[in-house]
């Protein structure tokens, strides 16, 4: 990992959004990603406590310039939860810092109906397009599958994959938007281009590692026991 990436990963519920009984069962993770030198990060998935992550990268003197959604599920991004819980989320740190948020194009509307963001402070990117921190180039990886507009960042020797693949396990596929065939297609052809070096840090604690070595975990995760889109269909369509 070059030094001048910085990134943190922080556990709803433990680490922020402390007694929030809904971020502690969820059990999402929030990240910072940024460039050391410059001190420009951008927060993805901020939910359930955006001010408290802006806070947490401001006291390691760094300074929160944007956002990036994974997808627009509520508990990355904000809204209504399981139609009672409201999580703050990218509406909320938009209205407090001015940032912009970047997801997937084809995400973007549902993105701004979930969650009240400000429709002109949201950019929508095509698969593959690059963000630039500071000197570092982020590329965002279009993963359809767990939702049409699912996207990882890889930079570096990292890869931030959301919902789209676990340490253990990898995405649902029964929610509205969800494609079982899609997310074989991501997980097996999309991401293989990702080196087995790069370390995977996922968008849930699912397992018993918050992050691991993509390596291990195409060796040990059971999506990869699975050779071909039939035996996916038959194992998890």
């Amino acid at each position: 990992m070059t030094s001048r990436l910085y990134l943190r990963q922080w556990l709803s519920g433990r680490d922020f959004a402390l007694g929030d009984p809904v971020a502690v069962a969820m059990r999402n993770f929030a990240y910072a990603l940024g460039d050391r030198e410059t001190g420009e990060a951008v927060l993805v998935d901020p939910a359930y406590a955006p001010r408290e992550l802006v806070d947490l990268v401001a006291a390691e003197s760094m300074t929160v310039v944007g956002a990036v959604a994974t997808h627009a599920h509520p508990d990355h991004v904000g809204g209504r939860l399981m139609g009672e819980h409201v999580v703050a989320g990218v509406a909320e740190l938009v209205a407090a810092t001015g940032v912009v948020v970047h997801a997937q194009a084809v995400e973007v509307d549902t993105l701004v109906e979930r969650t009240g963001v400000d429709p002109a402070r949201v950019v929508g990117h095509d698969d593959y397009d690059h963000l630039r921190l500071g000197e570092l180039d982020v590329t965002l990886v279009r993963t359809p599958g767990h939702t049409p507009g699912s996207q990882c960042l890889w930079v570096d020797d990292a890869l931030l994959s959301g919902d789209t693949l676990f340490v253990e396990g990898c995405g649902r596929t029964d929610l509205p938007g969800g494609s079982s065939d899609e997310i074989y297609a991501s997980i097996h052809e999309r991401l293989a281009i990702v080196p087995d070096e790069t370390t995977l840090y996922p968008g849930h604690f699912y397992a018993e590692e918050p992050h691991a070595p993509l390596g291990r975990v195409r060796a040990s995760n059971s999506v990869f026991l699975v050779r071909s889109l039939a035996q996916w269909r038959a194992s998890f369509g």
